[in-house]
C-alpha cells in the first residue's frame, strides 16, 4: 500500500491495485498531466516490495541466483531477472549495493516469496534476509527537466550522472538516496528513496520546491512506459523467456552459474528466440490478450495497448511468432478484426532511451 495514502487523497487522488499493491491510478485529467511530464517533469510514488540483505556473503548469494552480475561497489545498481530451469522469468529485480547491505526493488508482489525461498537457500552462508517494504518510500522523478528538478532540491551531493548508479544526500531536512534511472518512460528519470517518516515531506518537496512537477499515477506510467517501448513485468516480462522480450539488459550471457542459463544462452547463440515483442498501431484499442492476425493466421496476441496521448492514435505490444509473416496485420477489438500496422519502438522519442527496449531482430 501506498506510505503517503493521505497525502494522495488530499490530491483527489483515486487508486487501484498493481500486483496486489495499492498505488494511486491518477488525480484526474491524466492525459493533462501526461503532457506535462513529456515536456517538463512529474513525481510518481513506485509501488516496489523492497527486500534488503546482509551478511558477509550477500553479494556471492545473490550474484549466484540471478541473471547478471550484481555490483560490489558500493553506489552502484543493476537490473537483473529470476528464472526458472526453463528461462522463464519468475521475477525482476534492481539490485543496488549500498555498502553494508544491498537492496533489492521487486514487483510487490514478489517480495515475500522472494524472502521465504531464499532464506529456504542460505544453508551455511553469512546471509540474512528481511523485507524492507514498510520501512521505504519510492519517488519516481520523470521528464526531460528531471535533472534540473533533482538539482533544485537535493542537497550535499551532486545528481548522479550513470544509469542505475546513486548518491546520498538531503532535501530539506530528509535524509535521501538518489538513483539514476534506467529511462522506462523514454525521459531523464530519477527515483528518490527515503525512510517512511519523511515520505510527505519529501514527496511535498518533490512536488513543491525548486522547480514544480506534477504529480501522476500509475495509468500516466503505463501510457509513458509503452509509448518509449517499455515492456513490463506484469504484462510483457512475467512467465516469458527474456530473449523473445528483447531484454538484453537483464541477462549477462557470458556469466553463467544461474538457473535457466543454458536455456537463454542456447537461444542467444542460435538468434532464434521463441518469438518476440514488437509496436503496433491500431484502428481501435484492443484488449489485452486479443489475438493478433496476419492474414487468416493467428500470430500472436495483445499484450498491452492504449489510445497514446502523444501521438493521439492507439497503440499496442503484441506477443507475436519469430517468423512474422509479411501478410497486412489485424486485432480483434469487441468480436471485430481492426486493422493494426507494424511501428518501430519506441513510439515516442524523448530524452532518453529505456534500457528495456526490445532488441530482437526486426
Amino acid at each position: 500500500m501506498t506510505v503517503i495514502e493521505g497525502v494522495h487523497e488530499d490530491h483527489d487522488a483515486t487508486f487501484r491495485e498493481v500486483g496486489g499493491n495499492r498505488v494511486v491510478a491518477n488525480y484526474g485529467r491524466p492525459e493533462r498531466v501526461h503532457r506535462a511530464v513529456r515536456q517538463v517533469v512529474g513525481v510518481i510514488e513506485m509501488g516496489y516490495g523492497v527486500v534488503a540483505i546482509t551478511g558477509e556473503d550477500r553479494v556471492d548469494f545473490v550474484d549466484n541466483a540471478v541473471s547478471n552480475r550484481v555490483p560490489t561497489t558500493d553506489g552502484e545498481g543493476v537490473y537483473t531477472l529470476l528464472l526458472d530451469p526453463q528461462g522463464h522469468v519468475e521475477t525482476e529485480l534492481y539490485v543496488y549495493n549500498a555498502g553494508e547491505r544491498l537492496l533489492l526493488f521487486v514487483p510487490p508482489a514478489r517480495a515475500r516469496p522472494l524472502i521465504e525461498d531464499w532464506r529456504e537457500k542460505t544453508f551455511i552462508q553469512d546471509v540474512t534476509i528481511t523485507d524492507a517494504t514498510d520501512d521505504l518510500a519510492v519517488f519516481g522523478i520523470h521528464g526531460p527537466q528531471a535533472t534540473e528538478k533533482v538539482a533544485s532540491v537535493l542537497n550535499h551531493a551532486a545528481s548522479p550522472s550513470e544509469h542505475l548508479s546513486f548518491v546520498r544526500g538531503s532535501m530539506v531536512d530528509a535524509g535521501v538516496t538518489v538513483i539514476r534511472g534506467d529511462g522506462l518512460v523514454g525521459e531523464d528519470g530519477y527515483e528518490v528513496v527515503c525512510s517512511v517518516d519523511v515520505a510527505s515531506d519529501v514527496f511535498d518537496t518533490l512536488e513543491n520546491r525548486g522547480l514544480n512537477a506534477a504529480p501522476f499515477g500509475y495509468d500516466t506510467w503505463d501510457a509513458l512506459t509503452l509509448e518509449a517501448g517499455t515492456p513490463l513485468f506484469d504484462t510483457e516480462i512475467e512467465g516469458r523467456i527474456p530473449n523473445a522480450v528483447g531484454l538484453g539488459n537483464g541477462v549477462d550471457f557470458e556469466k553463467g552459474c544461474f538457473v535457466g542459463q543454458e536455456v537463454v544462452s542456447r537461444i542467444q547463440n542460435r538468434g532464434r528466440p521463441p518469438g518476440r515483442l514488437v509496436g503496433l498501431t491500431c484502428e481501435a484499442v484492443p484488449d489485452g490478450g486479443a489475438a493478433v492476425f496476419a492474414g487468416d493466421a493467428a500470430v500472436g496476441e495483445i499484450t498491452r495497448a492504449l489510445a497514446s496521448p502523444t501521438r493521439e492514435e492507439p497503440i499496442a505490444f503484441a506477443a507475436v511468432d519469430y517468423n512474422l509473416p509479411d501478410d497486412p496485420l489485424s486485432v480483434r477489438v469487441d468480436g471485430e478484426e481492426a486493422v493494426a500496422e507494424r511501428a518501430e519502438l519506441p513510439f515516442v522519442e524523448g530524452s532518453d532511451e529505456s534500457a528495456r527496449l526490445p532488441r530482437c531482430p526486426a
